[in-house]
């Protein structure tokens, strides 16, 4: 019924450090979801601009909502929570996904989403967090303090990336993961982004019957004012030709990124040779319109990947790492500017 309380619907949190492969596990899992099913996805991302996003395809059954720039985990969490309610209340969803910035530390969101505002609405599912095995060679990550609690408040663990290394790294990043208390219900291999939908979905049985949860609480407390907040990307699109940059910095990281009107193009040859240019180490997401088509454009632990992309609303481009290594923003945008095609009138 349209009316029906909202009550224990699962919420699933999915961490990792930056360029853990989050996004292509959450990927994977929608291919799973059943057709009867109305799952929301809410990604937070350290970035400005908002990347992660854009790889999900609009579809009656998926609502997909973006937070970019700052840690739903700290400065963002009412934000989050305001969304998280009016989200609730629009689409009434089956489950929840929740994708935290991989530089957050998931203790704060879950104080949110276990607090009085959710309180028999929600019900916060296994915490599983996505591991890289090539991280653990990092020093830089490993003493990373938010690495480290990700993987501390983790239920379960995916190697994702097995197939970039040797078994035995495999093996290691395995034996690493399950050298903690409490132990973990499981750590599995996630090679790209595949996990078994029953691992998400493996406590379903324990969950609640409807009706079963006192219904006082099902009226969500937070006021998100007349008409709730706007849904979706609703940022005014930049000028052709006047890309808007956004810059930010926190724990130790520091991010630069782009977007652009949808009608400019890039060469793709020239973008990529660019980017590939670029200090190594850096994280580096895009989607990007080119004379090829829209492309997604992802760079993580060196490794680059190119696929096709459905987004069309905007081109954008995000940067992050080290402040140190980052490029100065002016010279970037200038060697950007380059690579952009001129469009007919020009």
């Amino acid at each position: 019924m349209a009316n029906a309380p909202l009550e224990a619907i699962p919420v699933h949190l999915i961490t990792g450090f930056l360029g853990s492969g989050k996004s292509t596990l959450i990927r994977q899992l929608i291919e799973q979801k059943p057709a009867h099913e109305t799952w929301a996805i809410v990604i937070n991302e350290f970035g400005q601009v908002g990347i992660d996003q854009t790889m999900f395809a609009e579809r009656r059954d998926l609502v997909v909502k973006g937070l970019p720039g700052g840690c739903l985990c700290c400065q963002l969490a009412f934000v989050m929570q305001a969304s998280l309610v009016n989200l609730l209340h629009r689409h009434r969803p089956d489950r929840v996904i929740i994708e935290p910035s991989g530089l957050g530390h998931p203790a704060g969101l879950l104080d949110v989403l276990r607090g009085e505002a959710f309180q028999g609405v929600l019900e916060v599912r296994d915490i599983i967090a996505v591991l890289d095995p090539r991280r653990l060679d990092d020093p830089r990550v490993l003493e990373h303090e938010t690495f480290r609690d990700q993987l501390a408040m983790a239920d379960a663990v995916a190697l994702t990336m097995t197939d970039l290394v040797s078994a035995d790294k495999r093996d290691a990043a395995r034996r690493w993961a399950l050298d903690h208390w409490p132990r973990r219900k499981w750590v599995v291999d996630a090679p790209h982004g595949a996990l078994p939908m029953a691992r998400l979905t493996a406590s379903d049985t324990s969950r609640a019957p409807r009706g079963a949860v006192d219904h006082r609480h099902a009226a969500l407390r937070v006021d998100v004012g007349e008409g709730g907040l706007p849904e979706g990307d609703e940022s005014p699109l930049p000028e052709p030709g006047r890309p808007q940059r956004e810059a930010g910095a926190a724990l130790g990281f520091a991010t630069l990124g782009w977007r652009w009107h949808p009608a400019d193009r890039f060469d793709l040859d020239r973008l990529s040779a660019l980017l590939g240019d670029l200090p190594a180490g850096l994280r580096i997401k895009g989607v990007l319109h080119t004379e090829a088509g829209w492309k997604l454009y992802n760079r993580a632990e060196g490794a680059v990947s190119l696929s096709s992309s459905v987004w069309r609303r905007d081109s954008r481009l995000e940067i992050i790492g080290d402040s140190a290594r980052l490029p100065p923003a002016t010279e970037l945008e200038a060697a950007l500017a380059a690579c952009r095609l001129a469009p007919a009138s020009e």
